[in-house]
């Protein structure tokens, strides 16, 4: 398989876990031009990159967003971000998104937000992915140190606990503070699946998903073009040769 690519944004001074993700929002930002149709993603670094893109809006920078989920919805619109849907853009310019992990190979797991599923179809919407995230997500082995989410219909739950057990898991029905059933956006259920670890994402992903009653995983493969990560030295720029 093709090597990693990596380059290094030298940084003049120690950075905090606040500061590598904004940083690593700051770089990405380098990617968005006028005019184009972004894939907005979820989380605590992709904030960073929302309240950016707002200032350059309010500067004159002609850009609408698709939102992942009703929480980057609502922060769109708090900061003046227009939006559009995937009906109205089924093809979208450049997703920017957060990870829980990120291996040498670009692969994720995603997920800690509740967003996967959405998440997921815009970013095989995107022609390109931009995955920010600070050197806490950088992982060797795919499922070191998150559990794999798995939205299921709360019909399968059972079924599909069964199935994730079966392909070498420790399934977790995720649950609110108050004890009650998580529950996504698009009204599914959350299973967290702990791996031991993942050798071979692309396969897990593949079995997890054809599990009936699973809507989507969060082990994204062959999706992501860069990744860039925050380090106390500055930012790290993943990729992967072309062929």
């Amino acid at each position: 398989m093709a090597s990693l690519v990596a380059t290094t944004v030298q940084n003049a001074k120690p950075m905090t876990p606040e500061d590598k993700k904004r940083a690593a929002a700051m770089e990405a930002c380098a990617f968005v031009k006028p005019n184009m149709k972004l894939g907005l993603g979820t989380g605590s670094t992709v904030q960073f990159l929302l309240e950016e893109l707002s200032r350059r809006i309010k500067a004159g920078l002609d850009v609408v967003g698709v939102p992942t989920s009703r929480k980057t919805e609502e922060e769109c619109k708090r900061l003046k971000i227009p939006l559009a849907t995937l009906d109205d853009h089924p093809r979208l310019d450049l997703m920017i998104d957060g990870c829980d992990e990120v291996d040498a190979r670009l692969n994720l797991i995603k997920g800690g937000g509740g967003a996967l599923v959405r998440e997921k179809v815009v970013a095989s919407s995107s022609q390109t992915v931009v995955i920010i995230a600070d050197d806490s997500k950088y992982v060797a082995r795919l499922g070191s140190t998150f559990p794999v989410p798995v939205e299921v219909l709360p019909f399968a739950r059972a079924y599909v606990m069964r199935g994730l057990k079966a392909v070498g898991s420790n399934p977790v029905q995720r649950m609110t503070k108050d004890g009650k059933p998580y529950v996504t956006d698009n009204g599914g259920w959350i299973l967290d699946a702990r791996f031991p670890y993942i050798p071979d994402p692309v396969k897990v992903e593949q079995e997890i998903t054809f599990m009936s009653g699973v809507l989507d995983c969060g082990i994204f493969t062959g999706l992501s073009d860069i990744a860039l990560v925050g380090t106390s030295e500055g930012i790290v720029r993943l990729t992967l040769p072309k062929r």
